[in-house]
């Protein structure tokens, strides 16, 4: 959109066209998605730092029951109001799943490093698209399909099958990355609602599942530990509700193959906080992968000029 454009949208001079509109919203889903991917990395670290000192079913619960404790503190009052949903149903659904992503990523920190468990849940980018085209009806180009499979392969390339990453515990990640990509294709679905009732009917129904089952996992919280827990809650809210932002504003497609941003920043979180710093591998797949994204959309944001 040039600067004119801008200007006329801005003081009412003038409207935008249906591409320019478009291209601008998909630009902004982008942005909102690359600081919400940022900000779940840091809450990654935080679960990883907290793995080593209590039961992942703790580590969950304090997330959820810490994320819906700051979003009643913004509505009060309205609860009802703002808990009440266009589709209630997909929401039920899509809580499930973000309560699904969240307990098999942070379980399995318990047992492999940030950087691994980070790259094999970053499958979920092509699990997004492919679910977008099955379930959204959105168009798979060329250049999508080509953005994907060579962000894959920078994936692959961290992950190295055959150099011990795969384990047992490498499995719940993966099924992760798959509730992960079912939560992203819902968030579309539930667009019609905001993004507070979004994130209120995720973390009340994540606070009750695991308030239901923490009693049995539960180990005294040490008073130097409180920050960690209070900062897991404080990242996952932001992240949760730039990521269903972005996913309302852009094609899931689109945005998704951004998620492989998080590769980098699990990469630095790792080496800054336990000293694992990445080898030239993971440096060449983050690469390829940052690459790959850009790549993508570049490659949309001249097709739809084009078009405009």
């Amino acid at each position: 959109m040039s600067a004119v454009a801008r200007a006329k949208s801005l003081f009412g001079l003038g409207t935008l066209t249906g591409a320019e509109n478009r291209r601008s919203m998909q630009t902004q889903g982008i942005i909102l998605l690359l600081i919400s991917i940022f900000t779940f990395t840091l809450m990654d670290a935080t679960a990883k730092y907290l793995a080593s000192r209590y039961d992942p079913v703790q580590i969950v619960w304090a997330r959820f029951i810490t994320n819906f404790a700051i979003v009643m503190l913004f509505i009060g009052p309205r609860f009802g109001q703002v808990m009440r949903s266009n589709v209630p149903k997909v929401q039920v659904l899509r809580a499930i799943t973000q309560l699904g992503s969240v307990g098999f990523f942070f379980t399995s920190l318990a047992y492999i490093g940030l950087a691994e468990a980070t790259a094999i849940m970053d499958c979920n980018p092509v699990l997004i698209t492919l679910g977008a085209a099955l379930f959204l009806g959105e168009r798979i180009g060329p250049r999508r399909i080509a953005g994907i499979i060579v962000a894959l392969i920078g994936a692959m390339i961290i992950i190295r099958p055959g150099s011990g990453v795969f384990q047992p515990a490498a499995i719940l990640p993966l099924l992760g990355a798959f509730s992960y990509a079912a939560g992203a294709i819902l968030t579309r679905l539930a667009r019609a609602d905001s993004t507070a009732t979004s994130i209120l009917w995720t973390a009340t129904l994540g606070t009750v599942v695991t308030s239901a089952v923490v009693p049995f996992f539960w180990q005294p919280i040490q008073s130097a530990d409180i920050w960690a827990f209070l900062l897991l809650g404080l990242f996952g809210t932001v992240a949760q509700a730039l990521l269903i932002r972005a996913f309302s504003m852009a094609e899931a497609a689109a945005v998704a193959p951004f998620g492989y941003t998080g590769l980098v920043w699990a990469g630095v979180w790792g080496w800054l906080f336990w000293g694992n710093l990445p080898d030239l591998w993971t440096v060449i797949g983050a690469t390829v992968v940052v690459s790959a994204g850009i790549y993508v959309w570049t490659k949309e944001a001249e097709a739809m000029k084009k078009g405009a």
